[in-house]
């Protein structure tokens, strides 16, 4: 029996088919919603990278903070030395605290030149102990036998001098030194010994340059040894316990450079007790 128009149509029913690319319409519109699925999905994975990366960065921010803060607290105080201005830190690298400041003048041409401001730092707990051990009680002022203990002692300090007159030449410092511990040394021997005075500024030469804020460094160390530095160079360095106790006496003997600077330092150690 031949096919009849309505037997196509019906059949035309039953299959629909999309004109154009013959797709289910049905799976194309799934196919989409699922494109936009993973278009949100990777959207919010970006967005919370982003959050992630900018609380990093915050959070490196915060940290970075404190350290500022930090530096700022490490910072060691000073104590300036009133006649000349010069400021000196309150403490060593190695701890040492500073004790006492003073002011060195020399009578030149009839006038008081301030030549250098200086600061004598040393072991809070080690002269404690020696002042302790021998002396017992604190007496009621600082004594001359107290004195002479430091300057006998072998505990290490360091005296540290800015120079102030500009016009300070390596010669004049050499001469200085010469003449103040020729006279501690006779002071505490009663004799003489200009051999090992000189011995203090050995190799320095006169061709170094002083100028106002120059640092002489001298330190006694354990073993009875003097070690001078000019312009952090080390210049002598000199094992004798007669050296080390004349330069200690030009700072707490009977005429030392500073008497005031002196007077403190016995008040310091009083304190220590």
């Amino acid at each position: 029996m031949p096919t009849t128009v309505d037997d196509v149509v019906s059949m035309t029913k039953m299959v629909e088919i999309e004109p154009k690319n013959g797709s289910d319409p049905k799976t194309k519109k799934e196919e989409k919603g699922n494109e936009t699925a993973e278009l949100d999905n990777n959207k919010s994975t970006n967005d919370a990278g982003k959050e992630k990366i900018g609380a990093a960065e915050e959070g490196g921010q915060k940290d970075k903070e404190p350290k500022s803060e930090e530096k700022k607290e490490e910072e060691v105080p000073v104590e300036v030395e009133p006649k000349s201005g010069v400021s000196f830190t309150i403490r060593l690298s190695d701890g040492k605290q500073l004790q006492v400041v003073g002011l060195r003048k020399k009578s030149m041409l009839g006038m008081g030149i301030k030549v250098y401001a200086f600061g004598i730092y040393a072991d809070n707990e080690k002269l404690k102990d020696m002042l302790k051990t021998k002396m017992g009680k604190a007496p009621t002022k600082p004594t001359k036998e107290m004195y002479q203990m430091i300057i006998d002692s072998d505990i290490d300090m360091v005296v540290r001098m800015v120079i102030v007159f500009s016009n300070l030449t390596m010669s004049m410092v050499r001469k200085n030194f010469d003449e103040g511990l020729g006279a501690a040394i006779k002071k505490l021997t009663g004799g003489k010994n200009d051999e090992l005075t000189k011995r203090i500024m050995g190799e320095a030469s006169d061709e170094i340059k002083l100028t106002s804020g120059s640092l002489i460094e001298i330190s006694k160390l354990p073993g009875y040894t003097l070690q001078t530095k000019v312009k952090g160079e080390v210049v002598s360095k000199v094992e004798s316990e007669l050296l080390c106790r004349a330069y200690v006496y030009l700072y707490l003997g009977e005429d030392p450079f500073d008497k005031e600077a002196k007077e403190k330092f016995g008040t310091k150690m009083l304190s220590l007790f």
